[in-house]
C-alpha cells in the first residue's frame, strides 16, 4: 500500500510538471519539459547520495520545482527584495502543490506537511533531510546546470557564486562533488572556491 501510494504521487507530480513549456535536452538531442527532467534528476541524484531516503524526502526532492515555471522571476520586481520574495513565494507554491497532490495519493495532512517543511528547507543545518535535500539540489546543479551558467561570467564572479553553492552543503554533500565527474573550468573554479572559503 505504501509503495503504491509513493508511486501514485510520483506520477501526479511528474504528470503536473510534464506540462513544463520550457524544454530541456537530454540524451541524443531530444528535449523534455524542463521541470519533468529536473524533478526526475533530482530523484536519480538523491538516490545516489542517500539510498534509503524516505518518502518524505523522496517526495520533496520529486516535488522541489514542481510547476516552477508558473511563477517566473520577472513577475516580481528587480533587485534582492524581489529576488527573495520570489524565492519565498516559490518554496510556498512547491510545498503547497506537493501536500495537494500527496492528499490525493491517499497520504495524511502530516505527511504532507512534513514534506512542505522539507520543501521550504525549514532548519537547514539542523535538520538532516532538509540538509540532505539542500545537497542533492547542489549537486543536481553542479553537474546539469553550472557549465552552461558559469560560461556567462568572469572567474572571480564564477568563484563566488560557487562559494555561496558550496556554504550551502554539508561535508557529505561537498564529498560527493568529487565524483560528478565536472567540466574542467567548473571542477578547477570550484576547487578554488572551496579554498577560498577555507581561508575565510
Amino acid at each position: 500500500m505504501t509503495g503504491d501510494r509513493l508511486k501514485t504521487v510520483l506520477d501526479l507530480i511528474d504528470r503536473a510538471n510534464a506540462g513544463d513549456p520550457n524544454s530541456t535536452e537530454v540524451e541524443r538531442g531530444s528535449t523534455c519539459p524542463a521541470e519533468l527532467v529536473y524533478g526526475q534528476r533530482m530523484s536519480r541524484n538523491l538516490e545516489r547520495f542517500c539510498g534509503q531516503a524516505s518518502e518524505h524526502l523522496r517526495i520533496a526532492a520529486r516535488a522541489q520545482h514542481i510547476e516552477r515555471w508558473k511563477s517566473p522571476r520577472n513577475s516580481y520586481p528587480q533587485g534582492r527584495v524581489g529576488y527573495l520574495k520570489w524565492r519565498k513565494d516559490l518554496k510556498d507554491y512547491h510545498a503547497r502543490r506537493a501536500g495537494e497532490l500527496m492528499l490525493e495519493a491517499g497520504y495524511e495532512r502530516e505527511d504532507a506537511k512534513r514534506v512542505g517543511a522539507l520543501i521550504r528547507k525549514e532548519r537547514l543545518k539542523h535538520d538532516e533531510e532538509a540538509q540532505a535535500l539542500e545537497d542533492v539540489a547542489c549537486l543536481v546543479f553542479l553537474e546539469h546546470y553550472a557549465a552552461e551558467f558559469i560560461a556567462e561570467h568572469s572567474d572571480d564572479k564564477v568563484i563566488a557564486i560557487l562559494g555561496k553553492t558550496a556554504g550551502k552543503m554539508s561535508a557529505a554533500g561537498l564529498a560527493a562533488t568529487t565524483r560528478l565527474g565536472l567540466p574542467e573550468r567548473l571542477s578547477r573554479l570550484l576547487h578554488e572556491a572551496l579554498e577560498t572559503a577555507k581561508e575565510n
